[in-house]
This record gives C-alpha cells, sequence and structure tokens, in this order.
C-alpha cells in the first residue's frame, strides 16, 4: 500500500488498548472470589481480546504491524486487580464505573469522522463501538451491584424508619384507649370491680 492510511493510528491504540484489557481483566477473574463479578470480567475480557486480535489483523492487512510504545503494559492495572482490594475498589481505582457515558459523548462518537475509512476497517470499527459501550453498560451494572451489597439500603432504611413511627404511633394510640377507659366496670355478680388506669 502506497499511501498510509491516515486512520492507522486509531487502529493501533485499540489493539494495544484492547490487549492490555484483556490482560488485566483475566487476571482479575481468577483471584476474585464473586461468581458474578468473574462472569462479567471473563465476558468482557473474551471481547477485548477478540478486538486486539482483530484490529491487530487488519493492521497487518493494510500492510503494517502492531507498534508498542514503552510502558505499553498492564503492570500497573494487574497490581491493582491482584491486590488485597475488594472488587468495588479496583473497579473505582480502573474507573470502569465511568466508561458508561449512557446518553451523553463518548471517545467513539469521533471515530467516524474521517471519511477515508474503508469498508472493511468501517465494519470492524462499528462492531467494536457497539460491544465496547455493551461492555461499559455491563461493567457498570456490575459496578452498581457491588456497591449496593458494600452499604445498607438506603431504601430498606427508610422503611425500617416508617415501621418505627407507625409502631409509635400505635403505641400511642393503645395508651389513650387505655386512659379513655372508666376506672371502673360492672362484676358478674352486680357489683364493682375496680381497674387500675395504666
Amino acid at each position: 500500500m502506497s499511501d498510509k492510511p491516515s486512520y492507522l493510528g486509531l487502529l493501533n491504540a485499540v489493539a494495544v488498548a484492547e490487549g492490555r484489557a484483556c490482560e488485566y481483566l483475566t487476571a482479575w477473574a481468577e483471584c476474585t472470589p464473586s461468581a458474578d463479578v468473574r462472569r462479567v470480567l471473563l465476558t468482557v475480557a473474551a471481547r477485548e481480546g477478540e478486538h486486539a486480535a482483530s484490529f491487530s489483523k487488519r493492521i497487518n492487512e493494510l500492510g503494517y504491524e502492531v507498534r508498542r510504545r514503552e510502558g505499553d503494559s498492564a503492570d500497573k492495572a494487574i497490581a491493582i486487580v491482584t491486590s488485597d482490594c475488594d472488587d468495588l475498589e479496583k473497579m473505582e481505582a480502573l474507573n470502569l464505573q465511568r466508561l458508561d457515558t449512557r446518553d451523553k459523548p463518548d471517545i467513539f462518537d469521533d471515530f467516524f469522522k474521517d471519511h477515508s475509512i474503508d469498508i472493511q476497517t468501517g465494519a470492524l470499527l462499528g462492531r467494536y463501538i457497539a460491544e465496547e459501550r455493551d461492555s461499559a453498560r455491563l461493567l457498570r451494572s456490575c459496578y452498581e451491584q457491588l456497591k449496593a451489597a458494600a452499604s445498607p439500603s438506603s431504601v430498606d432504611g427508610d422503611r425500617i424508619a416508617s415501621l418505627e413511627r407507625k409502631v409509635d404511633q400505635l403505641c400511642d394510640t393503645v395508651e389513650q384507649l387505655c386512659a379513655a377507659l372508666p376506672t371502673s366496670e360492672s362484676g358478674s355478680n352486680g357489683g364493682t370491680v375496680k381497674t387500675r388506669k395504666k
């Protein structure tokens, strides 16, 4: 190929980043105590590994090779995910809960601003973007579940407080009823039986 594609740098960055993510997510999956977290991590790791391979393949088809700079490793991330921190702390340290921007713009919105992208590369990028956004949603959902499990639910707290208020009101009502009862009642023999007010 005579002319170097203007989007080659983008493809290279994706290939490197996805390979790194596959590495540290797999390492994390091997040490998490949660089967649910493990399932999410392995799903996302499999996608990242496939992306790294397919983008490397596309770069090769275009006549080039993936280039990695010094420091392009997963060492720091692997140190985090294999540490004694819990899954919630690991996710926050890696900012994985922030990948899903919901309806706000994300880093993928600018990928197709380069109108010279060929059809095959465009198809690869389109699938990659859709899978990355879905992975971000999976990670956010996982994070929210970890967060909810780590702290008492405010909903449960509200329900308990509401029940306590109702019990207090019921006790007050019972006391008022007892106070309203007369101090004596007719006995079965026609006499009177003294009762004490509470």
